[in-house]
């Protein structure tokens, strides 16, 4: 029979699960189980190699590896249950008790707490906080101006349409000096609020127009009925906007912001009566086939200029929201799909 988790290591934030002389999981603990996606309950009695993510590595690791050896190291393992979503993590497999295994888990496809420079390598993330440092005073400079721009179209009652493009630069100044300041004053996020998502859509989609102008077509199909969302507009505009600026980066000449409500939705474990399905679909290049199964590891990119972190962030953004990122790619038409509980499924608690 399988056995109930170990105190001794239930108590522990490494995600472990332990495996009998027959492969089977006889337990695991919480960290392992939340990391996963899935209850710690039906994990039990599942074959070990059966959480191998599809490339063979874990299977052919368990496979070939004396329990006696030294315990064995796999870099950047994806794992799985059933049919969920892939986890990323270097793997130790070492002998367990009575002929079994112990796998060991350090995730790499997740951003620990708030901070995604803290998954970075130490010198990367050293000068990540160093450039943060030096953008504050440029920054500061240039919401001085958007005041002084602003005070001056005031006197001169200046036009519907430059004072729209003097609010986007101002609001985008005060978004970018709070991830400057999140770099270096790490903090807990901030409660959800209600919001408008259509709002936070509009305001990545001036965006887009001030940077691709007249050579991509942007398209609204909104969902008018859609109720309020609970969330971080400023995270989401963030998301959102790295989506759309990847599509117009992958030579896209359409992009199009679809929503619409989803009822019964299950995202993860978790079902929910209504979602948000919010798609950003493009005709551009695609996702590169070599990337797909890392696309969403930070610092990876298909542009050689790219920064590799726009998604990954993008993804975490999904998972503070209790939400799901996917997507579907082929030259021509691809589509990144955010998942997220709408307002009707709020506890109350704003979280």
């Amino acid at each position: 029979m399988p056995e109930a988790p170990r105190p001794d290591l239930d108590s522990l934030t490494t995600p472990l699960a332990w495996a009998d002389a027959d492969g089977g999981i006889a337990g695991n603990n919480t960290a392992f189980s939340r990391w996963l996606g899935v209850s710690a309950r039906r994990l039990l009695g599942w074959p070990l190699g059966g959480l191998d993510g599809g490339d063979g590595r874990l299977r052919e690791a368990l496979a070939r590896h004396d329990g006696a050896d030294a315990p064995l190291r796999l870099r950047r393992v994806g794992l799985r249950f059933a049919d969920g979503e892939a986890r990323f993590a270097d793997v130790w497999l070492s002998a367990g008790e009575d002929g079994g295994w112990l796998l060991e888990a350090h995730p790499v496809d997740e951003f620990p707490g708030d901070d995604p420079a803290l998954l970075l390598p130490s010198a990367l993330s050293a000068a990540l906080r160093g450039l943060a440092h030096e953008l504050r005073n440029p920054l500061a400079g240039l919401k001085g101006a958007a005041q002084l721009l602003a005070r001056r179209l005031d006197a001169a009652q200046g036009g519907r349409a430059e004072r729209e493009l003097v609010a986007l630069i101002a609001g985008e100044v005060e978004r970018l000096t709070g991830l400057v300041d999140r770099l270096l004053n790490p903090a807990p996020a901030r409660p959800h609020e209600p919001l408008n998502i259509h709002a936070v859509l509009e305001r990545v989609l001036r965006l887009a127009e001030s940077e691709a102008g007249w050579a991509v077509r942007l398209v609204r199909d909104y969902d008018p009925s859609l109720p309020e969302l609970h969330g971080d507009a400023d995270r989401l505009t963030q998301a959102v906007w790295n989506l759309v600026r990847n599509a117009i980066e992958a030579g896209a000449s359409q992009v199009t912001l679809r929503t619409r409500a989803e009822h019964a939705a299950r995202i993860g474990e978790a079902a929910h009566a209504l979602a948000l399905r919010l798609e950003i679909a493009d005709d551009g290049r695609g996702v590169p086939e070599e990337l797909a199964e890392r696309l969403f590891l930070p610092l990876v990119s298909g542009r050689a200029e790219g920064s590799g972190l726009g998604l990954a962030l993008a993804q975490q953004v999904a998972r503070e929201h209790r939400g799901s990122l996917v997507y579907r790619s082929r030259p021509g038409h691809t589509v990144f799909t955010l998942l997220l509980p709408l307002a009707l499924e709020e506890d109350g608690d704003g979280g």
